[in-house]
């Protein structure tokens, strides 16, 4: 197994024991162990790349920081548990995979290098897009869902207006509390 391989294999166990946990959201304690173990993983990962290089040393740092990132913004982006931290995490992400890719570019010469970078900003700029548009469909389905409960509950509340005195104030409380109004 190369240097490689075996570091690429330890960010996949990182990445599986930090991700693997259900409980994992909002947890403090967690999410400091991810950091610190993201970091114990990439300082190990990154002495590994000491032995090596050129480029080949420089892809394997670039390596080692983009598992540390990845390791480190989705633990945040857990942690924290909203739509802005995740669309961060995932931007972070694919900024550090642009690097990493870069750096991958750079044994190449002449058009197909130039073809390996124009190939890797269009793969940042499409997680973007996409961490985006995810961002905001989340932020628009949730309005949706606010609208359609607001609608529903003037249509039930409407069927209480044929009612009368406490009748009609319990009708209005039933609906209030079956829409969490």
């Amino acid at each position: 197994m190369t240097k490689q391989q075996s570091l690429s294999c330890i960010t996949a166990a990182v990445a599986a024991l930090v991700f693997g946990t259900g409980a994992f959201a909002a947890d403090k304690t967690a999410y400091d162990q991810a950091k610190a173990s993201a970091k114990s993983t990439y300082e190990a990962a990154h002495k590994q790349c000491e032995s090596m290089s050129g480029n080949a040393k420089d892809i394997c740092v670039a390596e080692a920081k983009a598992a540390r990132v990845k390791t480190e913004a989705m633990a945040e982006a857990d942690y924290k548990g909203t739509a802005k931290a995740t669309y961060k995490a995932k931007e972070d992400i694919a900024e550090a995979e642009y690097k990493l890719a870069k750096e991958r570019c750079d044994d190449k010469a002449g058009n197909e290098k130039d073809v390996c970078v124009k190939e890797a900003k269009a793969a940042e700029t499409k997680a973007k897009a996409d961490a985006k548009a995810e961002r905001d469909t989340k932020k628009a389905n949730a309005e949706a869902t606010d609208d359609k409960k607001t609608a529903a509950y003037k249509a039930e509340a409407e069927k209480c207006d044929s009612l009368a005195g406490d009748a009609k104030t319990a009708c209005v409380n039933s609906a209030k509390a079956k829409y969490n109004m």
